[in-house]
């Protein structure tokens, strides 16, 4: 392929940018024509899903219903409380593994097993041991993405150019200035990486705990859909769940590039 060709799908030409907001578009005006015509069950035209949806949430005299405090409110707690305390539990023991070898060493054996045991199967034990409702569903975000921000972030600390502590010597920085100013923004990308990644999990695993222990939330919501047989409401909370997980990977991905261009921003003044 020539050098002109390659420049043809640069994706910063404008209409390389419209191509995913087109595609997206002409497949909701495929599937909308489709299910017109051929009136399937289990899949209800768009026009109908989104409809659903207004009624459901949006209909509101104050724009929330009832019923959107009902199905949102518990589980955006849920979700925000769950994240928090991973990435809080996650960041500090992973840069607690990135600085020590020995420690990491000797909890190897175990942060293996831990992280290959798939998070719903331990929903049995937390159903036997753990009060059902929100504290089940803490449980059970707080498991599972509590791994992938431990390990990027140990990963992140052990990356660190030795330059940066070097730096960190000759200036004799304390420990918490050290860590702050030196090595978590050395290792910002594979974190925020890791961060990102956890959104995503995290919403996975909100919406498979209210499935199996809730009696609110949108997970619960999406159960009591489908044993109704009430295909619009199951769609508009498939549809709803996916664009809060497209809109929080989109704006960790954003602060991720933010950050990168920072980092290589900032040696090039130092160098003027």
């Amino acid at each position: 392929m020539t050098p002109h060709r390659y420049r043809l799908l640069r994706p910063e030409r404008p209409w390389a940018r419209a191509l995913p907001a087109l595609a997206a578009t002409a497949a909701l005006i495929a599937w909308e024509v489709i299910t017109r015509i051929h009136h399937l069950l289990y899949f209800p035209p768009p026009s109908t899903v989104i409809a659903r949806a207004y009624d459901l949430w949006f209909a509101g005299a104050a724009f929330l219903t009832d019923q959107a405090i009902e199905d949102l409110l518990p589980s955006l707690t849920r979700l925000a409380l769950g994240w928090t305390l991973a990435a809080a539990l996650g960041l500090t023991a992973g840069i607690a593994l990135g600085l020590s070898p020995v420690l990491a060493a000797l909890t190897n054996p175990i942060l293996h097993i831990g992280r290959a045991i798939p998070p719903p199967a331990l929903l049995p034990l937390f159903l036997a041991t753990i009060p059902i409702g929100t504290p089940i569903q803490l449980a059970t975000i707080i498991y599972a993405v509590t791994w992938p921000i431990l390990i990027t972030t140990a990963d992140g600390i052990r990356s660190i150019d030795r330059a940066f502590l070097d730096t960190a010597t000759v200036f004799r920085l304390q420990r918490r200035r050290r860590l702050l100013s030196v090595l978590i923004p050395a290792a910002a990308p594979r974190i925020l990486a890791g961060l990102r990644l956890s959104v995503s999990l995290a919403l996975i695993m909100m919406v498979v705990s209210e499935l199996a222990a809730s009696t609110d939330g949108l997970g619960y919501r999406l159960q009591q859909a489908a044993g109704t047989l009430d295909i619009p409401a199951m769609w508009a909370v498939i549809v709803l769940l996916g664009t809060a997980g497209i809109t929080a990977n989109t704006a960790f991905l954003r602060l991720q590039r933010h950050l990168l261009r920072s980092r290589q921003v900032a040696p090039a003044h130092g160098h003027t």
